[in-house]
């Protein structure tokens, strides 16, 4: 095992794919020149040359429309935008198209392509800098999403998503590329679709995914020494989701908190909770808990962000509260 940065890690996977298949090409905002914004593609446009390793303008959709062509006339691009705040300018082209062209082509037309780029807030960037977007992308059919927690699984992931022939919405974050983490030296993929246990336990099942699961691992540790044992469930893919995982969770632990770094009106914890009372009601001991960002855009203000953002507290209280603990 070699212990390599999370940003490593998607350049690794993104690079090895590209070797093995020359239709598959990287597109975006300084990805060539610049190695990446957050050197992400570091070293690649010295390998694969400019044809493959491109340089966009400012102009989110116009290079995304050209992906989404160039994929349904054999290619298999990866768009990078630089935050997926960005994507909202092409969004049309994501949603419309590439979600769509498969069914409305009767399977005339597969779209394989990956979006990806960092998600939710790194700071104090501003509210329109600052979006979670997963639960959006998600309520498409036709877009699977998928949002890595750890270095391995990010390879592992982003490999998988490359070589799927439907859209991909992979979705990193700014403050993990420095991560480090241990990958295997040979060949491995992970599949979409697949909810990782990340921590086994036996009193409560937290649901969680991307950065903000390091505040659950944060939360368990502290109520370890209380002697409740959490069992942390990384989803690792929003969708499509592996509900099955979650419920069988549940129905050991009989409590659920869902922890989730967006606003709470028809949030993933949303789906997660309506998912979890239809078809494992009678094994709740105690209502579910969900934990989101405050109902606001993001402040600017570092007292306020810390405030709007989930912690490791709001966890613990909320553990604490479907064990009926103070």
């Amino acid at each position: 095992m070699r212990t390599i940065q999370f940003r490593e890690a998607i350049c690794e996977a993104m690079s090895e794919e590209m070797r093995h298949d020359e239709s598959i090409y990287l597109m975006g905002e300084e990805v060539a020149e610049y190695n990446g914004a957050y050197k992400a593609s570091k070293g690649m446009l010295a390998e694969f040359g400019a044809k493959r390793v491109i340089d966009t303008p400012i102009a989110e959709l116009g290079f995304t429309g050209i992906a989404v062509g160039s994929a349904m006339n054999g290619c298999r691009p990866i768009v990078e935008y630089m935050t997926f705040n960005f994507c909202l300018v092409g969004i049309d082209q994501i949603i419309n198209n590439a979600a769509k062209m498969r069914q409305m082509t009767g399977g005339q037309f597969n779209v394989p392509i990956v979006f990806r780029g960092p998600t939710a807030s790194a700071g104090q960037l501003g509210a329109t800098h600052s979006q979670a977007l997963e639960n959006w992308f998600a309520n498409t059919p036709g877009l699977k999403v998928v949002v890595p927690s750890t270095v391995y699984d990010a390879k592992g992931l982003l490999k998988a998503a490359i070589r799927d022939n439907d859209p991909v919405i992979f979705m990193e974050s700014e403050q993990m590329y420095g991560d480090k983490g241990e990958v295997p030296d040979g060949e491995y993929t992970i599949p979409l679709g697949v909810a990782d246990i990340k921590r086994e336990g036996t009193d409560v099942t937290i649901v969680s995914f991307g950065k903000i699961i390091k505040e659950a691992h944060i939360a368990a540790d502290e109520l370890a020494k209380e002697g409740i044992s959490c069992e942390i469930i990384d989803l690792r893919t929003v969708r499509p989701m592996d509900y099955e995982t979650i419920l069988t969770s549940v129905r050991k632990t009989n409590r659920l908190v869902v922890l989730e770094e967006a606003w709470p009106f028809a949030s993933v914890a949303s789906e997660i909770t309506y998912i979890v009372q239809e078809r494992a009601f009678d094994f709740l001991d105690a209502p579910i808990q969900r934990i989101t960002t405050a109902d606001t855009p993001a402040p600017y203000s570092p007292v306020l962000l810390k405030e709007w953002l989930p912690n490791s507290e709001d966890v613990i209280k909320a553990v604490k509260k479907v064990m009926y603990k103070k």
